[in-house]
């Protein structure tokens, strides 16, 4: 059985990504933690003041929070009438992305499945800044869905990749296994540096098509140019309906993230992305 964080701030956004996770999962068993957390305002400002006046205040969070769970978890119920899934509500009074991590870690979590913006929806945030982080953190695969993104069984998946990661000490498993489950194709595309495949890197290679021997997969090699241009390039001839990467620290992953050329690229992501940990984290 597969155990999954699904954290929501009972926003539509929470929520599109929620029902994404119960169609794409929806033949296998599967233990879903509902993950709400609450910091109210007026507690951080109290407690460092060395001054925790209003005692009760956190109370009125938490059973809210559990109150909006539980509803949540029986909307769920009622909607998809799965007896494969079970739903675990889980309320905590800490920051989402310590929680995620810690409730990962403590669970053996399989995968985060969670939405890609905040209250914002700004159109040029790449993602919401949780996501961002929790992505940065996890000890585990992250799946985020953009807000508004309908349901697709996906078919075909792009795996971009410098082949500079030894793919048998990763978390591909994840992948292989939403690829086997949906009979989909993986397309792994590389972009040109401008230089031949070193020894190490054709290595890297033949171990990632020997373990995609029993998938659909293909491989293409594009000629040199931005990685964000081959991305949207690729996905501008082929219908996509899952980006997949590996978060490799020596690559453009982690630099995506933190430079502000992402808004003027206009890299924003349309559909599902599955983010698999570093080997080496």
């Amino acid at each position: 059985m597969k155990t999954i964080i699904l954290p929501t701030d009972f926003s539509k956004n929470a929520y599109n990504a929620i029902t994404y996770a119960m169609e794409l999962f929806k033949n296998e068993p599967c233990r879903f933690y509902l993950l709400n957390t609450y910091t109210p305002a007026i507690y951080e400002s109290e407690y460092i003041l060395h001054s925790p006046g209003q005692i009760g205040l956190g109370d009125i969070y938490q059973s809210l929070s559990m109150e909006n769970l539980e509803d949540l978890k029986k909307k769920l119920e009622k909607k998809f009438k799965n007896p494969k899934h079970t739903f675990i509500v889980h309320s905590v009074f800490n920051l989402l992305v310590d929680e995620v991590c810690d409730l990962a870690v403590r669970e053996k979590v399989d995968m985060i499945i969670m939405g890609t913006q905040g209250a914002t929806g700004a159109k040029e945030i790449f993602l919401g800044s949780h996501t961002v982080h929790v992505i940065k953190k996890a000890p585990c695969p992250v799946l985020a869905i953009p807000a508004g993104y309908t349901y697709e069984k996906p078919k075909a998946i792009l795996f971009p990749t410098d082949f500079e990661v030894d793919y048998q000490h990763t978390r591909l498993s994840v992948l292989m296994e939403i690829a086997a489950m949906h009979t989909a194709a993986i397309h792994v595309l590389h972009v040109s540096t401008g230089y031949e495949l070193n020894e190490q890197q054709e290595r890297n290679k033949s171990g990632l098509s020997g373990m995609f021997s029993k998938l659909r997969h293909e491989f293409h090699d594009l000629p040199s140019q931005e990685i964000i241009d081959g991305i949207n390039g690729f996905k501008a001839s082929k219908k996509v309906d899952l980006l997949a990467m590996v978060q490799n620290k020596h690559t453009f992953l982690e630099r995506l993230f933190i430079e502000p050329v992402i808004k003027k690229i206009g890299f924003h992501i349309t559909i599902p992305f599955l983010v698999l940990p570093h080997p080496n984290e």
